[in-house]
């Protein structure tokens, strides 16, 4: 009778397991399906995002070749489009990198149109021109006058694309921090506890800024308003200096990226008082500012 009671309860439990198992194989199949589904779509999207770059490159070509004379304005916008291209082709599809790419996409067709506009204009003011060689030194003056008004568009659009190509900081944070004795670094807010100040910031995306080499300077005033470290100077091309206490470098490859470096204390302990950190990038912009006090 006991050995009935136990093949039962036996067979009771075995059936629970296979339930539980045939639903948890279930569960995994309906996950991977929908992960695939979404691994598809995204694939989908970005092959969308490309030949939507692709037929705007072709437009560019085209333009170009009907063009009478070059227009560096085209070939520019024509070879941004290419990279954006290249991009696009070897970035890993995500929601977050399709969407940014495609109001880029919006924002490069706006472009386009004005300037074939601006080349539609360009073309029709030097036909009139040709048959018009003869015309009155007033005509001459007009024509001047909107060559003038192109080279102002040239120099604000060139402007326009050094600022969008800065970097720029999405996270800035300073810590002072104690060495124990097996070289953990801990966060404290007292001036003798202090070892050194702990600096980190993230530099933000930025698909056309120019990938390579890249300094930052960190400048640390003490509760005097003193530079702290070895205090080096710095000049720009137009005039503007720095004292800093440190420069970093690092590889910036277009995407975001963390950066963080150390500010050792000085001969003596750190002060108490209220400090004050700034990043300037290698143009010596202020990148950012953060304030903290020790104890």
């Amino acid at each position: 009778m006991t050995e009935t009671k136990s093949n039962n309860g036996l067979k009771v439990i075995a059936g629970l397991l296979g339930v539980v198992l045939l639903g948890t194989i279930i569960y995994t199949v309906s996950l991977y399906q929908d992960k695939k589904k979404t691994t598809t779509a995204l694939t989908q999207e970005k092959e969308l995002v490309v030949d939507d770059l692709n037929n705007l490159k072709s437009e560019y070509d085209k333009a170009i070749l009907e063009s009478n004379a070059t227009n560096e304005e085209l070939v520019a916008a024509r070879d941004n489009i290419a990279k954006y291209i290249d991009s696009v082709q070897g970035m890993k599809a995500d929601i977050a990198s399709l969407s940014r790419y495609r109001r880029q996409v919006s924002v490069l067709k706006a472009e386009r149109e004005k300037l074939l506009k601006q080349v539609d204009s360009l073309t029709s003011s030097n036909t009139l021109l040709a048959m018009q060689r003869d015309s009155t030194f007033v005509e001459l003056e007009k024509q001047t006058v909107f060559n003038d008004s192109l080279v102002v568009q040239n120099t604000q659009l060139a402007d326009a694309v050094e600022r969008g190509s800065a970097l720029s900081l999405s996270t800035f944070t300073v810590d002072a921090v104690k060495e124990r004795n097996n070289g953990k670094l801990v966060s404290t807010s007292r001036a003798k506890a202090t070892d050194k100040f702990k600096v980190c910031f993230t530099i933000a995306d930025n698909v056309i800024a120019e990938a390579g080499d890249r300094e930052f300077f960190i400048e640390v005033l003490d509760p005097q308003g003193n530079v702290l470290g070895d205090s080096f100077s710095k000049s720009s091309e137009d005039g503007a200096s720095i004292t800093y206490s440190k420069g970093t470098n690092f590889y910036y490859e277009n995407s975001s990226l963390d950066v963080c470096d150390y500010i050792n204390k000085p001969a003596s302990d750190f002060q108490k008082g209220n400090y004050m950190v700034n990043v300037y990038d290698s143009k010596l912009k202020l990148m950012g500012t953060s304030k903290f006090a020790l104890k």
